[in-house]
């Protein structure tokens, strides 16, 4: 189970950061237009960091039983070009690297510990993130081939 989180987290990153690098910064955080009867739309950068704050949320939670939403310090104004969400990236990566280190077999993935309410399942935690964080990185993919003609990056 820890090497398929491992797997499926890594593949996370490597995407949004190939979707990053294949958004021009004119379009990182522009918003496709709005239909009428539509869900409201993001931008690009605002999926994709929704998808890094989700993980960045959960591993932060997991090594020190703080919850805290990265949303204040995620907003296009802190990060307005593609390098910055990249590094961005890389940050949240390593808080997920760090994290994933001190666990030590599948066991420890049964684990429950207070998240934030109430007590939960290590592989719950990571079960839902990864749902979440792939939800957000896909509307980020649908967002790209609304504002562009270019090939996208493989899913």
């Amino acid at each position: 189970m820890l090497d398929s989180f491992e797997r499926r987290f890594r593949d996370l990153h490597e995407r949004s950061l190939d979707l990053i690098r294949a958004t021009p910064n004119d379009h990182l955080f522009q918003k496709p237009r709005q239909l009428e009867r539509s869900l409201a739309m993001f931008s690009i950068g605002e999926y994709v960091l929704r998808s890094a704050g989700a993980v960045e949320q959960t591993f932060g939670g997991i090594s020190t039983r703080l919850w805290d939403d990265p949303f204040e310090w995620t907003l296009p104004e802190r990060l307005a070009t593609s390098d910055a969400v990249a590094e961005y990236l890389e940050e949240v990566e390593r808080t997920r690297q760090k994290t994933f280190a001190s666990f030590k077999s599948d066991d420890d993935l049964l684990k429950k510990i207070p998240a934030p309410e109430h007590l939960r399942t290590i592989f719950d935690l990571m079960l839902e993130t990864i749902a979440r964080a792939s939800h957000y990185q896909g509307r980020a993919y649908a967002v790209l081939q609304m504002l562009s003609e270019q090939t996208l990056p493989k899913i």
